[in-house]
């Protein structure tokens, strides 16, 4: 148990290049899922304190500017609500107060899943205040269980499971939520080469993933988990994980843009004007794949593989942004999930 008077801080990847997306979801009833976890991270961090009779928490979203309180003993969702659920399901101390601060460089609905490492992250931050200590797979579980169950919204399980394990991941969902997670081990040279080659990209504007689910949901009808177009990315999510183990980003990128294919089967609401924009501009300098991450819509982000050809990247990105795109730095992430205490 953690004592008053210290400092518990937690970090978390967000992901991006979800092939095989939808694929986690209940209406697909099983799945396989590739996904690759990046910084920036979200960061949690908690003050601890003794409570006293009127202490409240406070939560601080320092992106945000916006600082505010919560009453332990009457927690409502009213503010920002996955924040809220997540400390009204862990089972605090009465004996504690703390003040929480959230950070990240991430913009907010860029279809990276940063709700779901926000969730992670405060889960597992909170964790150390509980008896016992949750796995990866549990803080994932119960992320996911937040967004479904207490906050009642449209949510796959992919994003939790990166967010929690970090790394790149292969998911096979073998009946909606339960999975199993194989961590893709590459050698350093493949690592390093696929970093510098990815580009992640945000359109400007945030989406609602649960929004655009409800319209896919209703264009699968009733049989979705036979649906030929979630067979696609099943298969296409094996293709990922294959090109990878074998170093072959030739083959990666085209799972990427079959991906992308496939999305815009699903729903043509699903990869807007300005995705098909960058993905046009990308064409030009011969990039090897284009994913758009998420749900896809209009707004969220969308993954790059370009060629190899650095200068040439830097060229592709500087263009993107005089268009208006912003190009977010990330770095692949050997690690998921990370809680330690600060010293003194």
């Amino acid at each position: 148990m953690i004592k008053p008077d210290k400092i518990i801080n937690a970090a978390a990847p967000i992901r991006i290049c979800d092939i095989g997306g939808w694929t986690d979801t209940w209406f697909a009833g099983y799945g396989a899922i590739f996904n690759i976890a990046v910084y920036p991270y979200v960061e949690v961090q908690i003050k601890i304190s003794e409570r006293i009779s009127d202490s409240k928490i406070t939560i601080n979203l320092e992106n945000f500017g916006d600082r505010y309180t919560l009453n332990p003993d009457e927690i409502t969702y009213n503010k920002h609500p996955l924040i809220e659920a997540a400390i009204d399901i862990m089972e605090i101390p009465q004996s504690l107060a703390f003040a929480i601060n959230i950070f990240s460089t991430a913009p907010p609905g860029a279809s990276t899943g940063t709700s779901a490492a926000v969730s992670v992250a405060l889960i597992g931050a909170l964790d150390t205040l509980t008896k016992g200590r949750l796995s990866p797979h549990e803080v994932a579980e119960l992320a996911h269980k937040i967004e479904t169950e207490k906050l009642k919204l449209q949510c796959g399980i992919q994003d939790q499971i990166c967010s929690a394990y970090g790394g790149i991941n292969f998911i096979k969902m073998h009946d909606f939520p339960f999975a199993s997670v194989s961590p893709i081990h590459i050698p350093n040279s493949v690592w390093w080469e696929l970093e510098k080659r990815l580009a992640l990209i945000y359109i400007g504007t945030p989406h609602s993933s649960s929004e655009i689910h409800h319209k896919v949901i209703a264009d699968l009808g009733d049989h979705a988990e036979s649906d030929s177009r979630l067979e696609k990315l099943r298969q296409l999510a094996v293709q990922a994980k294959n090109a990878l183990f074998e170093g072959d980003f030739k083959q990666l990128g085209q799972a990427m843009n079959r991906n992308t294919d496939v999305q815009r089967e699903l729903h043509p609401e699903l990869v807007c004007a300005k995705f098909e924009e960058i993905i046009a501009i990308a064409k030009e300098f011969n990039v090897l794949g284009c994913k758009v991450n998420g749900a896809g819509g209009d707004g969220g982000s969308l993954t790059i593989l370009t060629d190899g050809d650095a200068a040439k990247k830097r060229r592709l990105l500087s263009l993107l942004q005089e268009k208006g795109f912003e190009s977010i730095n990330i770095y692949l992430s050997r690690f998921g999930l990370r809680v330690w205490h600060s010293m003194q």
